[in-house]
């Protein structure tokens, strides 16, 4: 089966930092897959919350996740710090597909790559809802 070659460092548009732990590391010495998909939520929805377009507590829009994935190519363990590169492939009026690329620190090509989909819905109704455009405008920044 042939696959696309995961994404460069330069395919990215944001980076953010974030220190592996102890606790990340399973039975087999590495870290567990499950932390990678905290590190994909985790980018991405500090990365809006900086920027000022996601209000976790108060905002009238939620995303929900409705699809995810990743492919790994090699293992990251403790005590190495994981960069965490963001993009988005797709926007849509309610919808929005991010991309991550997991580096190691200074490591050219990603340890793995991921994705999800958020759908955004009124906090309330939770029925879609176009993007705010705060929102919008920090996306299409990482398009």
């Amino acid at each position: 089966m042939s696959r696309e070659p995961l994404r460069p460092r330069a395919a990215y548009r944001a980076f953010r930092t974030i220190p592996t732990r102890w606790a990340d590391n399973d039975v087999y010495g590495h870290v567990n897959n499950v932390v990678f998909y905290a590190w994909f939520d985790t980018a991405v929805n500090a990365h809006l919350i900086e920027q000022g377009a996601l209000d976790i507590h108060a905002g009238e829009v939620i995303g929900l996740v409705v699809e995810t994935g990743c492919r790994y190519a090699r293992p990251v363990a403790f005590p190495e710090t994981v960069e965490a590169g963001i993009r988005v492939g797709r926007l849509g009026t309610s919808s929005v597909r991010y991309e991550i690329g997991l580096f190691t620190a200074g490591a050219a090509e990603p340890a793995a790559e991921g994705f999800f989909i958020h759908v955004y819905v009124d906090r309330a109704t939770r029925r879609p809802t176009p993007l705010p455009a705060r929102l919008r405008e920090v996306l299409e920044a990482l398009s």
